[in-house]
């Protein structure tokens, strides 16, 4: 028994040691290729990013600007998350259709539903432009002439990557500054629903599972990109036809085992791995558990309001879905950073870096003060960035009421412009359709007693001097205001004058709103930028210290959604004392947790018919049907959607989570714990072809055993 202990502990860490921190820039592929290839891998750095060819990149979509989405037939046909399309979903639902509980799915092309607004974009090259954008910039000592002139520069690099094609360009900063990307890319705006499982399936757990291992969540959505008859990006039109893709990724439908090569190919949103020790304090202590508490307070009011009303359900059901997404995130986040004292590692790595530093006077001369200073920035005016943070989580996450107030705010500013009658007509019937869709999923008593908990919240984190709400404030804002009310917005808009504008402000929620925007705008606005300004340029002075004094480690660009690529395997982990997390979970976890009668683990009847049946078709493995698995691939937020690919490039499954234990890796990466959350694709082909009769789409895609 000791042998085999031992042996296990001997694997466990072999396994655990495959993990790979960081997110390549896949132009830089080719340095890493051999290490890929032998970890398993069978492709070359050239099939997986190519500008002159066909490759995988081709194939991977930023999908509305915040999520990761993959073609996967020559028809155009996308895989993204269900959270990813869960608002367009939304968008579609009605009391009297409702796919949000029961599902959609499109018989035929001319079923597809669209979406406007939403966008599909395909990377068309990724370039290191740092030297171009520099040009000339150092040859003065103004701050505002060598801002001018990376302006001029980058200007034209954008302007020579758009000229004589349809494609959109813009250059991005990596490394705090240190180095520049040109980002080229095809946009396309016709993007359609062409099916979404039921909630039971594409949301099952709820907000119980959600960032928690074992997972048993089938997170997907399908939609398909339609173009111009020529395949180019085109505004929607029933002309346009499924666009022809120059990749597209076959189905990787073989058996997994743990210890499968996996990569991702995404579009990461933001990780922070440079920050100093007393920045890392101060989200942990401070910013992070104020920022939770709002969104607490909010998701209270909702959750009751969604669980007595059916009508609320489906308003609110996107929203809700995007507060608890971030505030569940964030206090795994905080947790995890605790418990690896991650604050004292931090501590360890500046001594380590000021023992480089002190080895030479040129260092000492460039490096020598950085991390004093920054840790010194935070003691003095990290204040900012808390009311600032306060006021986001207030003004924009909070009453949707200031929504409704930006948007008057919009009214005022361009109503001296609309030059003629007409023109104001079309304006008005513009903001009267922008009202229907507000107030379609707008609920004045939840928003009310949203605004009441979050306001004297706030007023509680910023310690303002001044109370912002008495007894009775909230019910005269919410009883009389044209915000919080569809008939009396419309009817406003109905008699829109100068004159009427002219007394806006004695309205009681847009006043009231005035006040603290006013206050925001003028005062925490202006010393938080001058803030982030200072850190960053102290953090571009720190990391560039990195890449020269520890030219050994492995570096990698923090995230900041352009296109990446993460390798490790398909792997469990032992994250905490006494639990070890296998690497896949089945369909009969989904069945245990049904039995458990809880609200997050509701299922519709057909999916207890078909596991009593065992009916999984060809898409099971050893009388199994596997419904996710996790993986040891660097991962974030903007990677939900993203492909998970074998070694040959196949598709997987759909990467859509991390497990509670690794959200801590947006500061800290932990190669014994840190693991991202799959729903296997045979689980997702399983839904659409058994489970909802949609085998026509399964029937486009190419599956490879």
């Amino acid at each position: 028994m000791k042998k085999i202990l031992l042996g296990f502990a001997f694997n466990l860490i072999l396994l655990v040691s495959l993990a790979e921190e960081g997110m390549l820039i896949p132009s830089l592929l080719s340095a890493f290729e051999s290490d890929m290839q032998a970890k398993g891998m069978k492709l070359t750095a050239e099939q997986i990013y190519s500008v002159n060819n066909s490759s995988i990149k081709d194939a991977i979509i930023h999908f509305g600007g915040g999520c990761t989405a993959e073609l996967v037939s020559k028809q155009g046909l996308l895989l993204t998350n269900h959270h990813c399309g869960y608002s367009q979903v939304q968008s579609h639902s009605s009391l009297e259709k409702d796919y949000l509980k029961y599902g959609f799915w499109a018989k035929t092309k001319d079923e597809e539903l669209a979406n406007p607004g939403l966008t599909a974009s395909r990377m068309v090259r990724i370039d290191d432009v740092t030297a171009s954008v520099l040009f000339g910039v150092s040859a003065t000592d103004d701050a505002a002439a060598r801002s001018a002139q990376m302006k001029k520069n980058i200007e034209k690099l954008v302007g020579d990557a758009k000229a004589g094609n349809h494609y959109e360009a813009e250059i991005k900063a990596f490394n705090y500054g240190n180095n520049y990307y040109i980002i080229v890319k095809e946009v396309f705006s016709d993007v359609r629903l062409v099916g979404t499982p039921p909630n039971s399936i594409g949301k099952f757990g709820g907000d119980t599972d959600n960032w928690v291992w074992p997972r048993h969540t089938g997170d997907f959505s399908v939609f398909r990109i339609y173009a111009g008859k020529d395949n180019k990006p085109a505004a929607y039109s029933k002309d346009n036809v499924p666009y022809t893709p120059i990749h597209f990724l076959p189905i990787s439908f073989k058996n997994r085992k743990q210890g499968d090569f996996t990569m991702v190919y995404g579009f990461p949103g933001q990780t922070e791995q440079h920050l100093v020790s007393g920045q890392l304090k101060y989200i942990v202590e401070k910013e992070r558990p104020a920022r939770i508490k709002m969104r607490e307070l909010s998701l209270s009011v909702i959750d009751e309001a969604m669980r007595n009303s059916d009508e609320v359900r489906i308003k609110y059901s996107a929203k809700q879905a995007s507060i608890a997404n971030a505030y569940k995130k964030w206090i795994g986040q905080v947790g995890g950073l605790k418990e690896l004292q991650a604050v004292d590692k931090k501590l360890v790595y500046e001594a380590e870096y000021m023992e480089r530093v002190n080895k030479s006077s040129a260092y000492q001369e460039k490096y020598g003060n950085v991390i004093h200073q920054m840790n010194d920035l935070i003691n003095s005016d990290s204040k900012y960035d808390f009311q600032y943070q306060m006021a986001i989580e207030y003004l924009y996450v909070g009453p949707e009421m200031f929504d409704m107030a930006r948007a008057m705010d919009e009214i005022i500013k361009n109503y001296p412009e609309w030059e003629d009658k007409n023109e104001v007509k079309q304006q008005i019937e513009q903001l009267k359709k922008n009202a229907e869709s507000f107030f379609k999923d707008y609920d004045e008593n939840v928003d009310r007693e949203i605004f009441r908990l979050l306001t004297n919240e706030y007023h509680k984190q910023t310690q303002l001097d001044k109370a912002l709400l008495v007894p009775g404030d909230a019910d005269k804002i919410y009883g009389k205001s044209v915000l919080t009310n569809k008939a009396r917005y419309m009817a406003f808009l109905d008699k829109l004058s100068a004159k009427s504008l002219s007394k806006i402000m004695k309205d009681p929620g847009y006043s009231f709103y005035v006040n603290i925007n006013d206050d925001f705008v003028k005062n925490t606005v202006p010393k938080f930028r001058e803030f982030n300004s200072k850190m960053t340029s102290l953090l571009k002075t720190y990391v560039a210290g990195k890449y020269e004094m520890f030219p050994d480690a492995k570096h990698w660009a923090d995230a900041n959604s352009t296109l990446r690529l993460t390798y490790g395997k398909l792997e469990g982990s032992a994250p905490t004392d006494g639990m070890m997390y296998t690497e896949h979970t089945t369909l009969d976890g989904i069945i245990q947790k049904y039995n458990t009668g809880h609200a997050d683990f509701e299922l519709l009847p057909r999916m207890l018919d078909l596991h009593r049946e065992k009916k999984y078709g060809n898409y099971g493995q050893d009388g199994e049907l596997w419904v996710c698995f996790t993986g040891s691939n660097h991962t974030t937020g903007g990677n939900s959607g993203s492909p998970v690919l074998d070694e040959n490039g196949y598709l997987m499954g759909l990467n859509f989570d991390r497990t509670w234990e690794s959200t801590m890796s947006d500061y800290l990466f932990d190669a014994s714990r840190c693991r991202n959350v799959v729903v296997d694709i045979r689980y997702v082909l399983w839904v659409m072809d058994i489970y909802s009769d949609a085998k026509h789409l399964v029937d486009e895609m190419t599956l490879m055993k």
